[in-house]
C-alpha cells in the first residue's frame, strides 16, 4: 500500500455517508458557511433589513414580558434569580430561530466578508447593515417599552416587576455597562458560529448562552435597551441617561466582544488556510 492509500475502514458506502453526515463541520466550512451569510445580509434591500430588525427589536422584548411574568409569581428566595433569568431567553430564541435581523449577531456574520476582502465597498456595505439594523432594533424595543409603559401589554404588577429587573440591570455606570457589554457582544456572536454545526440542537445552544448573558448580568444592547426605555417612560430616569449610560457604553461593548475578539479570533484561525 502507498504512502497516499488511506486504510480501509470496512464500512458500507451507506455507512461512509453515514459518518460524513454527523461529522461536523471544520472551521474553514463554518467559517464559509457563516461568510457567505454575511454576504447574503449585506447584499439585502433597506427596506428588508429595516423590516426584519424592527421586528426582532418587537420579538426581543419578549424577554421582558417573560421575566416579569415569572418574577410576579415567584416568592422571594435565593433561587429566584435564577428562574426568572430564564425568561431572558425567550426573545432571544424568537429572534434567533427566527432568522431575523439582530445587531449583535451581525458583528460577526457581517464581519466576515469584509474580514475575508477588505475593501472600501464591503467596510461600506457593512456600515450600512449595522447602521440600519442597530436603529430598526432600538426602534422596536421602544414601542415595545411603549405599551408596557402604558400597560397594554401587561398588570400593573407585571409593570412593577419589569421597572425592578429593569433598574437592576441598568445599576452600573458607564464604564462597567462597556465591560459588561464585551462578554454579551462575545456570547451572542458564538452563537452564529456554533448553529452550522447544531444539528437539531439550535434551540438549546440559543437558550443556554442567552442564559449565561441573564445570570452573568452582562449587557446586551438589544435586550437591554428595551428596559432603559421602560425606565425612560415611566419617568425613573432621564433621556440621556439612557442613551449615554446604557445604550451607547452597551454598544461599544457589543462590538468589541462580537467584532474585536470573537470574530477577530474566529477569521484568525482560518485565515491561513483562505486563498485569496
Amino acid at each position: 500500500m502507498s504512502d497516499e492509500q488511506q486504510p480501509d475502514s470496512g464500512l458500507s458506502d451507506d455507512e461512509v455517508n453515514a459518518v460524513a453526515q454527523r461529522k461536523a463541520g471544520s472551521a474553514k466550512v463554518v467559517h464559509e458557511v457563516i461568510r457567505l451569510q454575511g454576504d447574503e445580509e449585506l447584499d439585502r434591500p433597506l427596506a428588508s433589513l429595516l423590516f426584519s430588525a424592527f421586528a426582532a427589536g418587537v420579538a426581543i422584548s419578549a424577554s421582558i414580558l417573560a421575566e416579569a411574568s415569572l418574577a410576579v409569581r415567584l416568592p422571594e428566595a435565593p433561587w429566584r434569580e435564577l428562574v426568572v433569568s430564564l425568561g431572558y431567553t425567550v426573545g432571544f430564541v424568537l429572534v434567533i430561530l427566527g432568522n431575523l435581523q439582530l445587531f449583535t449577531e451581525t458583528t460577526v456574520t457581517a464581519v466576515l466578508p469584509l474580514a475575508t476582502h477588505p475593501t472600501l465597498r464591503n467596510l461600506k456595505r457593512l456600515l450600512r447593515l449595522w447602521a440600519a439594523v442597530l436603529l430598526a432594533n432600538l426602534a422596536g424595543t421602544f414601542l415595545v417599552a411603549l405599551l408596557m409603559a402604558k400597560r397594554i401589554l401587561m398588570s400593573a404588577d407585571q409593570l412593577d416587576a419589569a421597572i425592578a429587573l429593569s433598574r437592576t440591570a441598568l445599576d452600573h455606570g458607564a464604564g462597567d455597562v462597556l465591560l459588561l457589554g464585551m462578554p454579551a457582544g462575545f456570547l451572542v456572536a458564538s452563537i452564529a458560529w456554533i448553529l452550522p454545526n447544531a444539528r437539531g440542537s439550535e434551540f438549546w445552544v440559543v437558550m443556554l448562552v442567552t442564559y449565561l448573558v441573564a445570570i452573568g448580568g452582562f449587557s446586551h444592547v438589544v435586550a437591554g435597551s428595551g428596559e432603559a426605555w421602560l425606565l425612560v417612560l415611566t419617568g425613573r430616569i432621564p433621556f440621556s441617561a439612557a442613551i449615554l449610560g446604557y445604550i451607547l457604553p452597551s454598544l461599544a461593548g457589543n462590538i468589541i466582544g462580537g467584532t474585536g475578539l470573537f470574530a477577530v479570533l474566529a477569521h484568525g484561525q482560518v485565515r491561513p488556510e483562505i486563498k485569496d
